[in-house]
């Protein structure tokens, strides 16, 4: 098992800061191999002080983008739609200084869009518009991560967060229309839970396409506390020859306060570093077991 396990760092904090640099090592000491961060914004975190921080813990980064209604490939606006190219080339410049080969995320814009206020539906020519628009912006920011050897990973999320992509399928649909090696699908079984009709045949589907995976619990809990079957996940994974990094979400606390709107994550209330280790040992020992059986049996 080659897969790179690791933890995002809002389960520590969220802004995270220099000060929360000491977390690395405590990612490290739970099992993680890396961290991923939330692309940061300008003053949030000096890049080079970031990488030698993370590399002195042992751990590698992969990234996170944060696209808004500012900064949208879906957006009418032309202004929006360029500022959101133009993210996404500052996310992979960043990406290529702190050394970290992935930016992954809802990078086709469009974000929130049932948040606050009621869904209503898109003609076929305004939808049209808007998936021409994602791929014409993913092209162009594909051109700058094939420059300096990052590569983009397009997330499916959940029906509730977004209209423009929700399954693997979705996923694909974009990045085949780009046509880029420096494209590829993300995936995470949180939004895979509500939306895939088999879980392990998305990712079967995804197969060598697939670039970046989150491993999260169907309430966003610690993996293997919920009902994802994480055997077939692993298996999965295992049979696609999947060998990229892995990165847990608990965004879920345990005192069932209700969280904020749809992603649920609230500042840990204890030291959950106990929960976290076990949770990383058993998706270690998982995948492993997985590449085992897929070597020695071909099992699917």
């Amino acid at each position: 098992m080659t897969n790179a396990i690791g933890v995002i760092s809002m389960f520590y904090a969220r802004p995270f800061g220099r000060e929360h640099f000491p977390t690395f090592q405590r990612m490290k000491q739970a099992g993680a191999d890396v961290v991923e961060l939330l692309v940061p914004e300008p003053g949030e975190l000096d890049l080079a002080e970031t990488k030698a921080a993370a590399a002195d813990a042992g751990l590698s980064i992969v990234l996170a983008a944060r696209v808004n209604l500012t900064r949208d490939l879906a957006s009418p606006d032309p202004a929006a739609h360029q500022a959101g190219v133009a993210y996404l080339e500052q996310c992979v410049d960043i990406a290529a200084a702190l050394g970290a080969g992935i930016v992954g995320g809802p990078l086709y814009g469009a974000p929130l869009v049932f948040a606050g206020r009621a869904p209503h539906p898109v003609e076929p020519t305004e939808r049209k518009r808007r998936v021409d628009a994602v791929v014409r912006g993913l092209t162009q920011a594909a051109r700058r991560a094939a420059d300096k050897g990052v590569v983009l990973g397009v997330e499916p999320l959940n029906r509730f967060e977004t209209d423009m992509c929700n399954t693997c399928r979705h996923a694909l649909d974009y990045v085949e229309a780009v046509a880029s090696p420096a494209i590829g699908v993300m995936l995470d079984t949180f939004h895979m839970n509500m939306e895939e009709y088999d879980l392990a045949a998305a990712i079967r589907l995804a197969g060598s396409r697939l670039v970046h995976f989150q491993a999260n619990e169907n309430n966003r809990g610690f993996v293997g506390s919920g009902h994802i079957d994480w055997p077939a996940i692993a298996r999965a994974l295992a049979t696609s020859g999947y060998k990229g990094p892995i990165v847990l979400e608990p965004f879920r606390r345990d005192d069932e306060a209700a969280g904020v709107t749809l992603a649920q994550w609230r500042a840990p209330t204890r030291d959950e570093d106990a929960e976290l280790k076990a949770s990383i040992d058993y998706l270690k020992a998982t995948l492993a077991f997985a590449d085992r059986l897929a070597a020695t049996k071909g099992i699917a």
